[in-house]
């Protein structure tokens, strides 16, 4: 089998497996699976801010999600400590699936072990594919669902949203952050003074 054909196979399961969400959302006039529509809107970020990307950050970009509806948030005590159990898992959830699915494809060990470090966010200071995952994830986050978020969340302080946007911004490395206020990324325009001012 050539390596095209593998990282395809690779891509049809993710998006298959992604494709099983029930929870449906809205875009480009179509009712998407949500977590597909998410993999997609990651991949299309990649090929905007780093389209040179060899196929297994491709792959963990498009997994970085992968049926995340499995381990929801309110299986877990709704506390801080709960909180940081269930991204724990979740990270873990995500890489194991991930990991199957590329052995299925036919990638062997050095391709899965670095979409799994890159899915679980392992070495997240020092690890280049980690920090890429966790760019895209930023950026992904401010064009299409901050804005989402700050309508669910109308009695949000103004110092509680610079601290949502510092926060995400902390995620980001140094190219992530130029390409953010590049003006190739598309900013929630009604957010725009926070994050400018979050971010000065």
């Amino acid at each position: 089998m050539s390596q095209q054909t593998i990282f395809d196979k690779a891509t049809e399961l993710i998006d298959a497996a992604n494709s099983e969400d029930p929870n449906m959302e809205s875009a480009d006039g179509k009712e998407w699976p949500k977590e597909l529509l998410y993999s997609y809107r990651m991949t299309d970020m990649l090929e905007r801010f780093a389209p040179q990307t060899d196929e297994a950050m491709k792959l963990a970009i498009r997994a970085q999600h992968i049926q995340r509806w499995k381990s929801p948030r309110d299986a877990y005590p709704m506390d801080r400590i709960g909180y940081l159990k269930w991204r724990k898992d979740l990270y873990k959830f995500h890489a194991n699936t991930a990991c199957h699915l590329l052995e299925q494809a036919g990638y062997g060990k050095d391709v899965i072990d670095r979409v799994s470090n890159a899915v679980a966010k392992r070495n997240i200071s020092s690890n280049p594919d980690t920090r890429l995952v966790e760019d895209i994830s930023a950026l992904v986050f401010i064009e299409y669902y901050m804005q989402e978020f700050a309508d669910k969340h109308p009695e949000y302080s103004e110092e509680k949203w610079l601290d949502i946007i510092r926060k995400t911004w902390k995620k980001m490395t140094d190219r992530g952050h130029a390409f953010a206020l590049s003006g190739s990324l598309k900013l929630p325009e009604p957010l725009v003074p926070l994050i400018q001012k979050a971010v000065a």
